[in-house]
């Protein structure tokens, strides 16, 4: 996966795009890129990346000794407390006459200590590390998902106005259509050459075609807003989105040559990385039963009664180990355990479920192609045949309900022409989608 831009360039990228002439055609590429920095679905996985690198540095910090500062001063006439600070202060005299261990005046201490402590073995630790480095590695490939599903959408928002155009279009080419054919019809009605029912059935049906313009309109104008509410902002116009080149028509779509593409999906990563996760959380669990091995020192100076500070020092190790916490541990290693086991059940869920997808996606596309194979010659053959029933009609030869039904057949053909180019365009993106492609 190709790691992102920092976020200022893209934003500055983005302001340059947005603050362009309005005339300015804007691609595919453009609308993605518009989505992928407004997206807060994107924003906030970006922001669960941030905190799992945090979590990361932060299991990584306990193999570092601990260092602190500290100080206190106090004042005390119970025994043993005075008979200590005055021996930390190396300044104990027992063969004084004064000396009473039993009744001490008040003494005072100032102390000042530097601590540190390392711990040299532990293994729920170094599970611990390991569990924060698999679950960054997880929000990483749950961002590639999201990135990757988010394409695939604005994708499909996309070719989803211009499809709705591509509609509006085929039906206002129908009611001029209609039209042309109503004024024939009109002309021949005057002249003597077509009865009054010929102009009536017409003008109904010119009727029927600006209702179904009227409704593809709107149909145009409700996927822009959907566009647009995808991207996260009113980049996309009516006029300025750039329809696809016709060369991503004309190819065929790839073959099936890799089944297994799905391994390679960031869900299946992602799925196994969290398994990786349980694993290492039962491997923390089992450490309750181990032994930590720790090293620990001080330096200290005591001083009081306005004498000079003397120094003492202490360091040693200590090795720890659970005998008995009233089977906690055991509980812990049993729910740990368990979690591994929905972690495996739900990594093959995953994997049956990306396979599924890819499948479906290799078939759809496939589907995709065929239809609109047959939609470009069926398309041919209706147009074509509309000549021929319009001239025959204008001349006299045909009937109108055969140019009616010519010109229905004809409307139908174009829209599911239409239907059927931007299915294509839309399918080949949820194959790249299926196979993690648009990810990267």
């Amino acid at each position: 996966m190709n790691m992102p831009l920092p976020r200022p360039i893209r934003l500055a990228a983005l302001a340059a795009l947005l603050a362009a002439p309005a005339a300015r055609a804007v691609s595919l590429d453009d609308a993605v890129r518009a989505a992928l920095e407004n997206s807060p679905t994107l924003q906030a996985a970006e922001s669960r990346i941030d905190s799992a690198q945090a979590m990361l540095r932060q299991a990584k910090s306990y193999y570092f000794p601990s260092v602190g500062l500290a100080a206190n001063y106090a004042v005390s006439d119970n025994p043993p407390q005075a008979f200590m600070m005055t021996l930390n202060q190396r300044s104990l005299n027992m063969m004084d006459p004064a000396f009473n261990p039993n009744e001490p005046d008040g003494t005072d201490n100032l102390r000042g200590s530097v601590t540190a402590q390392w711990r040299l073995f532990d293994l729920p630790r170094d599970a611990g590390k390991n569990m924060a480095r698999f679950g960054a590695a997880a929000s990483a490939e749950a961002f590639a998902a999201a990135r990757n599903q988010l394409v695939h959408e604005v994708t499909r928002g996309f070719y989803g106005v211009l499809q709705a155009r591509a509609f509006a279009a085929v039906q206002e080419k129908a009611v001029q259509s209609i039209e042309e054919s109503l004024r024939i019809a009109r002309e021949r009605f005057a002249a003597g050459g077509a009865v009054k029912t010929d102009v009536l059935n017409l003008e109904t049906q010119l009727a029927q075609a600006n209702e179904e313009l009227i409704k593809a309109r709107n149909g145009a104008q409700l996927a822009l807003a959907a566009l647009n509410a995808a991207i996260g902002n009113d980049l996309v116009t009516a006029d300025n989105i750039e329809a696809p080149g016709q060369a991503a028509l004309d190819a065929p779509p790839p073959e099936c040559k890799d089944p297994e593409a799905f391994e390679n999906r960031p869900e299946m990563r992602a799925a196994r990385l969290m398994r990786r996760v349980k694993e290492q959380d039962l491997k923390k669990a089992r450490g309750g039963y181990a032994p930590t091995v720790s090293a620990f020192g001080s330096l200290d100076a005591d001083s009081g009664n306005g004498r000079d500070f003397e120094d003492s020092y202490m360091a040693g190790v200590m090795a720890e180990i659970n005998i008995f916490d009233g089977a906690r541990t055991r509980a812990a290693v049993q729910a740990a355990r368990a979690e591994l086991e929905a972690a495996q059940a739900d990594e093959e869920k995953a994997r049956l479920h990306l396979r599924l997808d890819l499948q479906q996606a290799f078939l759809g596309t496939k589907e995709a192609w065929e239809r609109l194979e047959v939609t470009r010659k069926s398309l041919e053959t209706a147009e074509e045949a509309r000549r021929i029933v319009q001239e025959q009609y204008q001349q006299g030869a045909a009937d109108i309900a055969i140019l009616l039904q010519t010109q229905v057949g004809v409307t139908a053909m174009q829209t599911r022409h239409a239907a059927a180019q931007y299915d294509y365009l839309t399918a080949l993106s949820n194959l790249k989608r299926a196979k993690g492609e648009l990810a990267d």
